[in-house]
């Protein structure tokens, strides 16, 4: 192996599509139990490895070098082979460092709490200190290394800044969150390492409260790219790193397709598909592969709240997860809160707005079966629309048509 990562668990990762759009080199993910590390490093049979977790620490004794910024931290995360020596390096703390600059926050003499005690928690404390922080709390469980939650919370609510390096919220616990922002009211930002899904549940209640806010996934990026340079000696401009982040993003994120009944969301959806090469789902037709029954036979049934908790627990547990697929919703999908906000963690909602005089009422809807209802329905769920789009996408011609302007806002 010339070039690759090395760790325990590696089957998701995205270092090798990440390092192989950076640079020429093929890059291999090899995962090595804990018995094979110390004959792997005394080989050392590399010119130049990444390393994840659970040995970022374990690696140490058998370097014959490592940088300032690592030895602070007490880690490495990228090891290259010079003259048969070892040299270690930790790129996570360039990584951390861009993705705050990224979000044209300033730390210089501001109160930052960091979450968690481990080693990317050493890392953000390297960073802030570096970046001018006056005051930096690592916050835990107990307290333990620092503060605990609680305290964080009662004499603490004036921080300016907030990492998180702890596994709260990452796949598939993504509903979950290691603190509620509300009771910080000086809050200028939010960094949260976690990248899968895109955005934790901590990076969406930031950005409600319209605090700046970004996940890891350009932090991953950017470590790379700075460890590609150590790889190979050479620089890596800064926009190379921003195309690669927004390459990856448009993979990984799912296009999401809202609108009434009838709007053409999954008609549009599926021509999406040809076109990205992206998998199509339908809620819907998920609904109908595990209840056996249809969405209107549900509603007709079990009544629509009934139907609309069945929605919910199916868009939270088989569509929140999927990552770079095409998902056409149910009409009312938008109703509840907690369907949006489980849809926007790995994805990015289209609102296709087709006008009520081109929409049909149909007897196999309950809801809407004739036209009354189905300006009710329009009435009443409009706004709603509009309110939870990223993108509102005007549908008053052709499938075709629409595809092709969900494509045109893509490319930009």
């Amino acid at each position: 192996m010339n070039y690759g990562c090395i760790g325990k668990t590696l089957k998701h990762s995205f270092s090798k599509e990440i390092h192989e759009a950076l640079a020429s080199y093929s890059y291999d993910l090899v995962e090595l139990a804990p018995e094979e590390i110390d004959a792997f490093m005394k080989n050392h049979a590399f010119r130049a490895i990444n390393v994840t977790i659970p040995y970022k620490q374990t690696v140490l004794p058998y370097l014959d070098e490592i940088s300032p910024q690592a030895k602070e931290i007490g880690a490495v995360n990228t090891i290259v082979c010079k003259g048969n020596k070892l040299y270690g390096y930790n790129t996570d703390f360039f990584g951390l460092r861009a993705l705050i600059l990224r979000l044209k926050c300033s730390l210089l003499g501001k109160k930052v709490l960091i979450l968690g005690s481990g080693g990317t928690a050493r890392t953000a404390r390297a960073v802030a200190k570096d970046l001018g922080a006056q005051e930096i709390l690592t916050v835990s469980r107990g307290g333990r290394d620092g503060i605990s939650y609680e305290e964080a919370l009662l004499h603490h609510r004036n921080a300016a800044f907030i990492i998180n390096t702890t596994p709260c919220g990452m796949y598939p616990d993504i509903d979950a969150s290691p603190l509620d922002l509300s009771a910080f009211e000086s809050l200028e930002g939010v960094v949260d390492a976690v990248y899968n899904p895109l955005r934790t549940r901590l990076i969406q209640q930031a950005q409600a409260l319209g605090i700046p806010a970004q996940g890891g996934l350009y932090m991953l990026v950017a470590q790379a790219a700075y460890a590609v340079e150590l790889f190979l000696d050479c620089k890596i401009h800064k926009k190379r790193i921003e195309a690669v982040f927004q390459s990856l993003l448009s993979q990984k994120e799912n296009i999401i397709l809202t609108g009434m009944p009838g709007s053409g969301k999954s008609t549009v959806g599926k021509q999406l598909s040809k076109k990205l090469c992206k998998p199509f789902l339908d809620t819907d037709q998920l609904i109908l592969e595990e209840e056996g029954q249809s969405p209107a036979q549900l509603i007709c049934s079990l009544g629509e709240e009934a139907f609309r908790d069945i929605e919910s627990r199916i868009i939270e547990e088989r569509v929140a997860p999927l990552t770079g697929a095409i998902i056409a919703t149910g009409g009312g999908a938008v109703l509840r809160r907690k369907n949006i906000d489980a849809l926007k963690k790995n994805g990015k909602i289209f609102f296709l707005d087709r006008p009520l005089e081109q929409l049909s009422a149909t007897a196999d809807r309950p809801l809407s079966s004739d036209r009354e209802k189905l300006k009710a329905r329009f009435d009443e769920r409009y706004d709603r629309y509009c309110e939870t789009a990223d993108i509102h996408i005007k549908n008053n011609t052709s499938a075709k048509v629409c595809a092709e302007k969900i494509m045109k806002v893509l490319k930009k």
